[in-house]
């Protein structure tokens, strides 16, 4: 990776928290027969995911995460292998300190130099997808040394926090017509929750299947709890804009991912069709695709996902141009804890953040990989205090369920 340009400078927090080891890690945990679901995606048997460790030469050790395949289920080996021996490699010795300029010198590459004295961005032709990635796994874990290094929450430095509780939505919901009502209620109930959010599109083989579920859960939960749907860019722009006019009195809070995400023109179009508010985002990248998105007014709310879109450097970025163009940011968080915990603080320091999603899935990558309990209470979740991140990896659970890299 030194061919490629990628220099960093000395950081300001002195010389000893200096960069001395990264690695990574696919790991997958089994999820039990019982709690399995099925969706587009099929029927989801493992929780996956790039679990990152980077340490300090004075004994700090921050956690990460990296995604690049769909739902929570895929192969991690190709990610994982770019970070312990090309990206890695060539942060050892750097200070850990030096978020953004790491951020972009990976983004930039072998031009890291040249962008940096230009004062624009130019990045490698590969600048999406597996580099991507990996830049979110190492900027999570560099945030994480950084607050533990300050004494300080990651939010701290990010600017301070709006709140010591967000409110959270339970996020779930593939049951039939006839059993949609009775699980998003058992939602509603385990947590206080005032939000939910169903599974649509491809998955009911129809958008008149999708919205005679949608009914059934509106009639069950009833009017005073939000109700979302997430057809995973699954639709046509035709069978999106017919799903909008046949669930049009249902009252939905957003209509996320209606399209796939390529066709930014196709969810301008969908959301120009109907009064739903549009959600999407999870399947970007950058804030230069997040800039699209605003200037089509394609959506209304943006959903960057920390372990796919940049990290909590870029996540906060994208959060300011949610600001800007007067829309509003709520991650995707269907991850792991790094993940989660990245999307805690960014939405605890971002304006435009007004909801958490708090996966109702089966999801041992949050509840049985760190030390801490997750939960929401009365429809809220606390935001941590603790220094960096503010978990405890379980090592001894990581290594029993971690693959060869």
């Amino acid at each position: 990776m030194q061919g490629r340009g990628c220099r960093l400078g000395d950081g300001g927090l002195g010389s000893n928290m200096r960069i001395s080891k990264v690695r990574a890690w696919w790991v997958t945990i089994p999820i039990e027969a019982k709690r399995q679901h099925r969706s587009d995606f099929g029927r989801l048997q493992t929780f996956d995911s790039a679990i990152v460790r980077v340490e300090t030469d004075d004994g700090l050790v921050g956690w990460g995460e990296g995604k690049n395949a769909a739902g929570s289920a895929g192969t991690y080996g190709t990610l994982v292998h770019l970070i312990n021996h090309e990206i890695g490699p060539m942060l050892v010795g750097r200070h850990a300190g030096d978020i953004t300029t790491i951020w972009e010198a990976i983004y930039n590459g072998v031009r890291a130099d040249l962008a940096g004295s230009g004062g624009h961005a130019m990045p490698e032709l590969s600048r999406r997808g597996l580099t991507v990635a990996a830049i979110s796994a190492i900027d999570i874990a560099l945030w994480d040394i950084l607050g533990k290094s300050l004494g300080q929450p990651v939010w701290q430095l990010l600017g301070g926090r709006k709140a010591d509780r967000l409110p959270a939505y339970a996020s779930g919901g593939w049951a039939d017509a006839g059993n949609i009502g009775e699980q998003l209620n058992a939602y509603i109930a385990s947590g206080g929750f005032q939000a939910v959010k169903m599974r649509v599109g491809a998955m009911d083989g129809g958008p008149q299947v999708s919205a005679a579920r949608v009914r059934a859960a509106r009639q069950a939960i009833g009017p005073e709890v939000d109700l979302m749907v997430d057809a995973h860019g699954t639709y046509t722009v035709a069978e999106a804009k017919r799903f909008i006019h046949m669930v049009a009195d249902c009252d939905l809070a957003w209509f996320e991912e209606p399209v796939v995400a390529d066709d930014k023109r196709g969810t301008a179009e969908v959301r120009a069709a109907g009064p739903v508010p549009i959600a999407t985002g999870e399947s970007e990248a950058t804030r230069f695709a997040f800039r699209e998105l605003a200037i089509l007014r394609a959506a209304d709310i943006f959903q960057p996902d920390p372990a796919f879109c940049g990290g909590i450097t870029e996540a906060m970025r994208i959060g300011a141009l949610a600001s800007a163009f007067n829309l509003r940011l709520a991650p995707h968080l269907w991850a792991g804890a790094p993940c989660f915990f990245a999307g805690l603080h960014v939405c605890a320091a971002s304006p435009a953040s007004f909801i958490i999603e708090f996966s109702l899935g089966a999801n041992p990558m949050i509840h049985d990989l760190i030390d801490e309990t997750v939960e929401v209470k009365d429809g809220m979740i606390a935001i941590p205090d603790k220094p960096g991140l503010g978990f405890t990896i379980s090592e001894r659970f990581l290594k029993m369920h971690a693959q060869g890299s």
